[in-house]
């Protein structure tokens, strides 16, 4: 079956990427943090064209090389809870060329109550435009944009990660609470950011700010961490809450440290410090298992 051509203009491609992840400048989109939801679709139902593909990415910070392109399912209704075992799809120009075909990607939860999300993953050099097409889904897609590095502010793979000295158990730094996870702080507090990195080990660093979010993503991807801090003793794990209040109203300086407009995100590095791998929007436990293994 040959498809229809798309009439899509550059500016509605940038519009249809804006409501992707949450951002600090937008507050908490549907996207990051559950917002509503619906569960009209069967858990492994087909995926419809009626349907609308939420873009989960951070949708100014996509650059050359390995694109992690996680998408969650939406009716008039709101986010879907249920969805597809799996999903196929392609990724294309805005000329209808195929940059990348035979995509996979499968369903993956971060527990009871949040919203399923699906992680395609392919590699794309050449800064511009593109849209991500799913298999029997709508036929507009979702756009990414790809930026040339001078373009990116927040450290991505390949940069070195930059030092900070982060709220701890001994020192919040001003930071009310130091970390809003409930009922009680995680443990990624016992040393600062810049301690660390001059440890000579692998750091997992992550922001986000689980009281705002307890079952959509930045709670659920907290809880999944902790294990992990147990498992993979060779790794220094690190967090940092988004906000220096719990009013939520001043954002804390772990933000402005690596000018995010978004959260939450995590960061991985070798024993260098070097960046390794990248997740923001929304990603599961094993994929960070995967990445340290």
């Amino acid at each position: 079956m040959v498809a229809q051509r798309r009439v899509v203009d550059r500016r509605s491609v940038l519009r249809l990427g804006a409501g992707g992840v949450s951002t600090l400048a937008l507050a908490r989109v549907l996207s990051a943090c559950g917002g509503s939801s619906s569960s009209t679709s069967s858990m492994d139902g087909p995926i419809s064209d009626s349907m609308s593909l939420v873009q989960r990415w951070v949708p100014d910070q996509l650059g050359p090389g390995t694109q992690r392109l996680p998408i969650s399912l939406a009716d008039n209704a709101g986010m879907l809870m249920k969805g597809p075992a799996e999903l196929t799809g392609r990724v294309i120009d805005l000329d209808d060329n195929v940059i990348a075909d035979n995509l996979v990607a499968t369903r993956r939860s971060l527990g009871e109550g949040s919203t399923p999300f699906w992680v395609f993953e392919t590699t794309i050099d050449e800064p511009d435009i593109y849209m991500l097409i799913i298999d029997g889904g709508p036929s507009d897609g979702a756009s990414l944009q790809v930026r040339s590095t001078t373009e990116l502010v927040v450290p991505r793979p390949g940069a070195q990660l930059p030092g900070f000295d982060t709220p701890t158990f001994d020192d919040h730094r001003g930071v009310e609470p130091m970390c809003s996870r409930l009922p009680e702080a995680c443990p990624f507090h016992d040393v600062t950011l810049n301690a660390a990195l001059a440890d000579g080990r692998r750091v997992v660093y992550i922001v986000g700010t689980p009281a705002h979010c307890r079952t959509g993503v930045c709670s659920p991807i907290l809880e999944g961490l902790i294990p992990l801090g147990d498992e993979f003793t060779d790794t220094v794990f690190v967090h940092a809450d988004v906000y220096a209040d719990k009013a939520g109203t001043q954002v804390a300086p772990a933000v402005n440290d690596l000018s995010l407009t978004f959260e939450p995100v995590l960061f991985i590095t070798d024993t260098t410090g070097a960046i390794t791998h990248r997740f923001e929007g929304v990603w599961h436990p094993d994929e960070v298992r995967a990445a340290l293994s």
